[in-house]
C-alpha cells in the first residue's frame, strides 16, 4: 500500500511540473489585462519591404493601364 502512496504523490510532482508554464500563461494574461504578451502591433499595421515593393509594382501597372 505504501508504494500506491509513494507513486501517486510522484505522479503529482510530475503533473505540478508540467503544467506549470500553462498556469503562468495563464496568470500573466489575467495580469495584462487580457494581452498575454504585452502591447504588440496589430497584425497588417507595420511597414514590410515586401509590401512597399508590392504596392509600388501595382501603381505602376496602374499607372500603365490608365495610360493607354
Amino acid at each position: 500500500m505504501g508504494t500506491v502512496i509513494e507513486l501517486a504523490i510522484f505522479m503529482f510532482v510530475i503533473a505540478c511540473f508540467a503544467f506549470a508554464p500553462l498556469g503562468y500563461f495563464i496568470y500573466m494574461y489575467t495580469m495584462k489585462n487580457g494581452e498575454p504578451f504585452g502591447d504588440i502591433e496589430p497584425h497588417g499595421d507595420s511597414e514590410s519591404a515586401v509590401l512597399n515593393i508590392a504596392e509600388k509594382l501595382i501603381d505602376k501597372l496602374k499607372g500603365i493601364l490608365g495610360k493607354k
